[in-house]
């Protein structure tokens, strides 16, 4: 019988700490961010229109945002940043980071490294489309990705 007692005790506790676990990783660090009108992209302050993001101060990496830009706005900026953008939680609908990494491999999004060492070791990228919807999120820096 105590046995019985025992692993029915190890269960429960083992799926609320789970489900805790799980909220913790998912939900409860990331703050919603919707009140961006404009971003910064190398010096440059860019226009930005319909921002939906989430962040948390418990990582750096941790910036996810969607919106829409102007393109002709990121004119003469630098690209070429090896943009490697990081996923999201399934709950933020708006980013898709298997799609938008496909489409910076194939040249349909253009990557520009809007701050670097925005936190340290940690920069801000900026990936815009021809069609303005844009999107952003913090990545290590080269320096850490070797």
């Amino acid at each position: 019988m105590n046995g019985k007692v025992f692993a029915i005790g190890f269960v429960a506790f083992a799926v609320i700490f789970g489900a805790g676990l799980y909220y913790a990783l998912v939900y409860a660090y990331y703050e919603k961010v919707n009140d961006v009108t404009e971003i910064t992209v190398q010096g440059r302050t860019i226009t930005v229109a319909d921002y939906e993001g989430i962040d948390a101060t418990s990582s750096g990496l941790k910036l996810r945002g969607c919106f829409t830009v102007t393109p002709a706005d990121f004119e003469g900026l630098a690209q070429g940043v090896n943009a490697i953008p990081l996923s999201a939680p399934k709950w933020f609908k708006c980013y898709d980071v298997g799609e938008l990494q496909a489409d910076l491999n194939a040249g349909r999004a253009v990557a520009y490294l809007a701050a670097e060492n925005e936190n340290d070791g940690i920069d801000r990228v900026v990936a815009v489309y021809p069609d303005g919807r844009a999107y952003q999120w913090r990545q290590l820096n080269e320096k850490y990705q070797e």
